[in-house]
């Protein structure tokens, strides 16, 4: 089974991409889904511990946690020590799944591949981009999202260019959904893991 890794900045199409995959029938694994069911699961706890008054409800507050450890190095550092092993954890037993079931690809769908050196737990890397004026638009009609941390977050992103520069495949998903299908489907076929039809 090949394992192939899936990101790109903020705002540049890696969750509709990760459905591009899904449909095609190949398995998907979402490092922000994972966060979240830790988020209101065995994270919070630990979160709590760490950061107190993120946690409401048994359920870690985004924005609250965000606030504190956003354009913080130190906090953030701390944040990944506790969830970046919970989410190993649970993307071994999805690999684990999708090899035991037969499944001739993966994907991991990892935000921060670079920035936490993930390019070594895959085969190959596909990064999605956009032009900045598309990506600044869709990140901005996000709910809650301000000029302000939109800037903080690319600020603790690797640039774009430098994530194209090592990709082994690369979409622009500001060409539209049909060209990004396309795109998608040829990757899928370069694996051989196309359906039968």
């Amino acid at each position: 089974m090949k394992v192939l890794g899936l990101t790109g900045s903020i705002g540049m199409g890696k969750s509709t991409t990760a459905e591009m995959f899904e449909a095609l029938g190949v398995p998907v694994h979402s490092a922000d889904a994972t966060v979240h069911r830790l988020y209101a699961g065995r994270a919070a706890s630990l979160v709590e511990a760490r950061f107190p008054g993120t946690v409401r409800d048994g359920v870690v507050d985004r924005a609250a946690l965000g606030a504190r450890v956003l354009g913080d190095a130190e906090a953030l550092a701390a944040l990944e020590a506790i969830v970046h092993p919970l989410v190993r954890e649970e993307e071994r037993a999805f690999l684990d799944a999708a090899h035991a079931a037969g499944a001739p690809l993966a994907v991991l769908d990892i935000p921060l591949l670079y920035e936490t050196s993930g390019e070594g737990r895959v085969d190959a890397v596909l990064v999605v981009t956009a032009p900045p004026d598309i990506q600044r638009a869709r990140v901005l009609a996000r709910p809650g999202m301000t000029a302000e941390r939109f800037e903080k977050i690319l600020a603790s992103q690797m640039p774009d260019t430098d994530k194209r520069r090592r990709a082994d495949f690369v979409i622009d998903t500001g060409e539209g959904l049909e060209a990004a299908r396309g795109a998608v489907r040829r990757i899928v076929e370069g694996f051989g893991a196309l359906p039968k039809t």
